[in-house]
């Protein structure tokens, strides 16, 4: 499972990047950046918070 996002819609407001840094994070433009690859089954549960949290419903699970 992965997580991706609509740039298009993300405003940046960083709830994702409080519950799950290890995956989340802004570049130096503000743009949200997700890391590659696999979430672990550990951050499975943490992932679903964020992508529950985000206000602007940007984000998604992909597989």
């Amino acid at each position: 499972m992965k997580v991706g996002v609509d740039p298009s819609v993300c405003e940046a407001h960083g709830e994702c990047m409080s519950i799950l840094p290890e995956v989340f994070d802004l570049d130096d433009d503000e743009v949200l950046q997700i890391r590659e690859g696999e979430l672990s089954q550990a951050e499975i549960p943490l992932a679903e918070r964020a992508v529950a949290s985000c206000p602007m419903g940007a984000l998604r699970f992909t597989r």
